[in-house]
């Protein structure tokens, strides 16, 4: 019962609260799907964190698309060694890694450090930080120290296929039973994550500025009688 829970309703729960709630939050809270930003208060910290956050976070989408959605098979069709494989998984999926969490923890100590930054962080922002930061931690040790310790875990032939066989809705959670318990964990977090999406600041993900290249600046005005060499 635990495995069927697990491995077959519980991601298709996650799965549902994630595509409901976003349409809800699109159709009748579309003012509120947004990421505000606390640039004013300070910059230097966030451009930081923000920066190395997002093209880690990009670096690492990349990779799990490459390492769960492709699957075995079409590697072995390209020649592509093992070895090989795993190499430059570890080396890459360890560098993105490491920039996620190091983004986070300067986007945290950030929150915690100035006092305007901290007064507009809500407690969903707190959450989010803190749940990527585990996932994501999560992730990076696996990628760095168990499968440079323990031993490199074939993922592409347990969790991976059995990720893919959510979208034919024939769960195979047979598949699960032999995964290491941090994998499990890092899974479960990861779906735990994609139910709160709609839920918090991380919905803007789904936004693709299309528009932002061909549209108009932004203008700023002073305000009457200001006088910038009053300064």
């Amino acid at each position: 019962m635990e495995i069927i829970f697990w491995w077959t309703i519980f991601p298709y729960i996650c799965g549902t609260i994630l595509v409901i709630a976003t349409f809800y939050r699109f159709v009748f809270r579309g003012k509120s799907w947004t990421a505000p930003s606390t640039e004013i208060f300070e910059k230097k910290w966030l451009r930081i964190g923000l920066v190395v956050f997002h093209y880690g976070i990009v670096f690492a989408f990349i990779g799990h698309i490459m390492g769960v959605l492709i699957p075995l098979e079409v590697y072995n069709a390209m020649g592509i060694k093992d070895q090989t494989y795993h190499f430059f998984a570890i080396a890459g999926g360890g560098v993105a890694g490491l920039m996620v969490v190091i983004g986070l923890i300067v986007i945290l100590i950030r929150k915690f450090t100035f006092p305007r930054v901290r007064a507009h962080t809500t407690g969903g922002g707190y959450f989010t930080i803190v749940w990527l930061l585990l996932v994501a931690g999560l992730g990076t040790f696996m990628t760095l120290v168990y499968n440079t310790t323990i031993g490199e875990y074939e993922y592409r032939l347990s969790i991976g296929p059995w990720f893919r066989s959510l979208f034919t809705f024939n769960p195979r959670s047979d598949l699960m039973l032999g995964v290491p318990t941090l994998f499990k964990v890092h899974v479960i977090c990861s779906f735990i994550l994609f139910a709160a999406i709609p839920f918090t600041k991380l919905v803007h993900m789904f936004s693709f500025p299309l528009r932002y290249p061909t549209r108009a600046p932004q203008q700023y005005r002073s305000r009457d009688g200001y006088n910038k060499n009053s300064r």
